[in-house]
């Protein structure tokens, strides 16, 4: 938990880089997610870590409240007449306070969310998920092209745990093959998570499957090697983040 807390940490301190120099119109700018500008990125992660903190402190009530939750598009829409120093002031209080709920979970308690209970393990790696997700939104608005770190390790975690979501979601029958997956990590040495002897094979950059499977870009944009057809039709519908199926990244050629 503590080493999850730390990269939270930092990642949190990359997006502010990110948003601190920002003047209002930057805030303004679209994202790749459509309908959606850096503000809207901003207040989706701060209501969500408010969320967070409701579901560790008051699980009983967060469970509650899920049917009266609006739609994500809603919730953004709701936070559009907040200045853009609200937004930031906003996002640094409601971090701060699940920052501090988090630090008093054991890594095994479960705390329930939007798709399934987590581990709390899970659970703070799902934020440092969000953030990073989110963080790339804004980077494209900005046409910043960030360095990948080893923080990744922790995306892709989540990514390939949560390969039977993706499939669940969407009501389609999970390949009841194992597929294997073979990543370089940006700063060297390789990650693998699944049976070593699967016939079926995910192997490229981190930063790729990171991308992928919180789609960010679509499978065809990245350097990807699909061994086996487990492995491409679970990288198509690839879905690291809680709730309704996504849309997805189309082409850069379309």
């Amino acid at each position: 938990m503590a080493e999850l807390l730390d990269d939270l940490r930092a990642e949190t301190a990359s997006l502010e880089r990110l948003l601190e120099p920002l003047g209002d119109a930057d805030w303004e700018l679209p994202t790749p997610a459509e309908g959606w500008a850096v503000r809207d990125q901003v207040s989706h992660l701060a209501w969500f870590d408010e969320a967070a903190t409701r579901a560790v402190t008051d699980p009983e009530g967060f469970t509650a409240g899920l049917p009266g939750v609006n739609s994500v598009d809603d919730l953004a829409r709701q936070a559009r007449g907040m200045s853009p120093a609200e937004l930031l002031g906003w996002f640094r209080a409601a971090r701060g306070r699940s920052m501090e709920v988090f630090a008093g979970l054991d890594a095994r308690d479960r705390v329930p969310w939007f798709g399934p209970p987590m581990s709390a393990a899970s659970f703070v790696t799902a934020r440092l998920m969000e953030t990073w997700a989110h963080g790339q939104d804004v980077a494209d608005a900005l046409g910043v092209v960030r360095k990948p770190t080893d923080r990744l390790r922790h995306v892709a975690t989540i990514g390939y745990r949560a390969r039977p979501y993706g499939f669940a979601v969407r009501g389609l029958p999970q390949p009841d093959e194992p597929v294997r997956v073979e990543l370089a990590m940006p700063g060297g040495g390789v990650w693998t998570a699944g049976p070593a002897d699967a016939a079926s094979v995910v192997r490229g950059p981190m930063l790729d499957f990171c991308l992928a499977v919180t789609q960010r870009v679509h499978l065809s944009d990245t350097a990807l090697d699909l061994v086996g057809e487990p492995a491409r039709a679970w990288m198509e519908i690839a879905q690291a983040f809680a709730g309704p199926p996504g849309a997805g990244r189309p082409p850069r050629s379309s």
